[in-house]
């Protein structure tokens, strides 16, 4: 009874101090508005504002790909040749790949045979 009365006494003498940490502790991890989660909401806002200025580099460059391929007849063919190794009937073509690229392909052609 008496540490009843001993924590009474505490939170009498002060009562000011003792709303002020409730409210503090209140706001700040125990809310669903609290500045934990508002600094974790913050974090994930930049990291899809990074993400759409990816998305949108990546828009940009395909848009301008594709206005070249539609304007540039010889964009057509480089494109061909380059990212989908086609060739001239006279002409042999070698492809030089890493070993990461490599590992890739034979994974995908491994997959494609099951």
């Amino acid at each position: 009874m008496s540490k009843i009365h001993s924590v009474w006494g505490f939170i009498r003498r002060h009562k000011y101090f003792v709303v002020i940490a409730f409210f503090a502790i209140m706001l700040g991890f125990a809310d669903e508005n609290s500045f934990w989660a508002r600094r974790q909401r913050i974090q994930e806002i930049e990291a899809l504002k990074a993400e759409r200025r990816e998305y949108q580099n990546k828009y940009d460059q395909d848009t301008r790909a594709l206005e070249e391929l539609e304007t540039n007849p010889e964009a057509v063919v480089r494109t061909a040749r380059e990212k989908y190794l086609m060739k001239y009937p006279d002409e042999d073509v070698y492809v030089f790949m890493d070993e990461v690229q490599k590992e890739e392909t034979q994974e995908a052609k491994d997959e494609g045979t099951n």
